[in-house]
């Protein structure tokens, strides 16, 4: 009892001295009085007994008052020299140099194939080539025979009325010619995206280039051709009937030779003789084709021999 009038007054004696000493005024951090009853209780008993209180074990400081602590130890590094340096800048251009040689190497191996590639591919160009030369080369022979005929046939006035089926027949057929179907695929993707230079040795390049050179020769004559075959058809045009012509044609693009004594349109000498004149310049345009396509087929033959030795194609 007494010391709960005891708090109440130094409770009280705080706030007259808070007020007068203009200090602020601290938040009550319990606001229930039997608890600071109880422990103002609990503070006079432990004041009556110490001796309890030291019996009792400090069980709250539990750790050690010396620790152990292990330190990481780590040898000094000593000073590099230059010849740590040195090494150092040999191992790493040494790495360096090595990476750039099997660089090298691989797109070595890769170009290798590429152009093992490309000459197969141009093989199979150059055989495709070789049929159609051979084709090319026979109808071409056929029709220089023909031509032959029908100059012979214009050369005789007097014996064109005995033969004149022959003169529709031949006159029909013999200016006709197909172009040359040549294949440059491959040789014109290796000119035109830059890779001839996977071709290493100079001496096939050189005679790959040589065997195409031979092509303009062929297509300005074949266009000569066309533009003699032109000039040709008008002035057939002024001998020949056309009805006669068209019942000559067969299925699949056939000419057939019709009956004897079939009646022209013109026996005008001067006529015939243009017509003559023409078929003459178609000759002489065949007959150069043909000598072309002979060179051009020899010349594939050998290209087509070196390639499969030089890079051991098979042979089919």
């Amino acid at each position: 009892m007494h010391c709960h009038i005891l708090n109440q007054f130094g409770f009280t004696w705080q706030y007259w001295y808070i007020e007068n000493h203009n200090l602020p005024v601290m938040e009550e951090k319990n606001n229930h009085p039997e608890e600071n009853h109880d422990a103002d209780n609990a503070s006079i008993k432990a004041d009556q007994n110490p001796a309890e209180e030291s019996s009792q074990p400090n069980t709250l400081n539990t750790e050690p008052k010396d620790m152990e602590v292990h330190h990481h130890t780590h040898e000094p590094h000593g000073k590099k020299t230059w010849k740590n340096y040195f090494w150092e800048f040999l191992m790493l251009f040494l790495a360096v140099f090595c990476g750039f040689l099997a660089e090298y190497q691989l797109e070595h191996t890769i170009e290798h194939q590429r152009e093992h590639q490309y000459i197969e591919s141009l093989v199979a160009d150059l055989k495709s080539d070789q049929t159609a030369l051979n084709e090319h080369i026979n109808t071409t022979k056929k029709g220089i025979q023909m031509m032959d005929t029908l100059i012979a046939i214009l050369n005789k006035p007097s014996e064109i009325q005995q033969h004149t089926a022959d003169l529709y027949y031949f006159a029909r057929l013999a200016p006709r010619m197909r172009p040359l179907a040549a294949n440059s695929r491959t040789f014109d993707q290796l000119k035109n995206s830059g890779n001839f230079r996977l071709i290493r040795n100079l001496e096939t390049s050189n005679k790959i280039m040589s065997y195409y050179e031979n092509f303009p020769l062929i297509t300005m004559l074949q266009n000569i051709n066309e533009t003699e075959f032109t000039e040709y058809k008008r002035t057939a045009a002024k001998i020949f009937d056309p009805a006669v012509f068209l019942s000559m044609e067969g299925e699949n693009d056939e000419i057939k030779r019709g009956a004897s004594n079939l009646p022209l349109r013109s026996s005008n000498f001067d006529t015939l003789q243009e017509l003559s004149v023409f078929a003459v310049y178609l000759h002489g345009t065949k007959k150069g084709i043909l000598g072309s396509d002979i060179k051009l087929k020899s010349a594939g033959t050998e290209l087509i021999k070196y390639l499969e030795h030089e890079y051991q194609l098979s042979h089919e």
